[in-house]
């Protein structure tokens, strides 16, 4: 009986000192991920499905969102974004957002404001109301924006994101921007 207990009590220190040992790797783990220096690492970029049409009549579509995503382990503030159409491109960019001088009622709490003019039709500065702040890990999106155009001559064009924080002034760029080019061929009219 005796050898027993002495057994047990060996099985049970030597499972206490695995756990110390478990316990302490993880807590030095935890102080290593302390003292490590802040990462400042996002991604954009856009997701989108396409609707084109090759019929001069009809309207072509885009829907799209605008994706932030924080890789680093530091939040980032004041995120905004600026959206661009190429310059004489046929694209009409729509969105669901908000003007400054808007109701409060309908500034909804994951809306997003637009920031600059109403009536510059290339680029569309906006900022997500509510959200001062993308924390590690974490992504934002303005979501289910709209680029349309009627392909009744060839046209080419891109649409180009760019993300802004106080961390980064300069800003940084999709890595996928959206572009779209296609050849229209008139049908001419025979002579009979």
């Amino acid at each position: 009986m005796v050898g027993n207990n002495r057994d047990d009590v060996g099985a049970k220190l030597t499972k206490l000192q695995h756990q110390t040992k478990t316990y302490l790797s993880e807590i030095k783990k935890m102080v290593d991920e302390l003292n490590e220096p802040a990462k400042m690492i996002i991604v954009s970029y856009f997701t989108y499905s396409l609707n084109v049409s090759h019929d001069p009549e009809q309207e072509s579509l885009c829907l799209g969102s605008y994706h932030i995503h924080n890789l680093g382990n530091q939040p980032i503030t004041n995120p905004s974004v600026c959206i661009k159409v190429s310059q004489e491109s046929p694209f009409s960019f729509s969105g669901r957002y908000v003007y400054a001088d808007f109701k409060q009622s309908l500034k909804v709490a994951d809306g997003w404001e637009r920031t600059n003019e109403k009536t510059n039709k290339e680029e569309f500065w906006l900022r997500p109301l509510g959200k001062s702040s993308v924390e590690p890990n974490e992504t934002i999106s303005f979501s289910n924006f709209q680029i349309t155009w009627s392909p009744k001559e060839s046209y080419a064009g891109s649409i180009m994101g760019t993300t802004y924080s106080d961390q980064m002034k300069d800003g940084i760029a999709v890595i996928n921007p959206i572009n779209l080019n296609g050849t229209v061929r008139i049908q001419g009219v025979e002579n009979e």
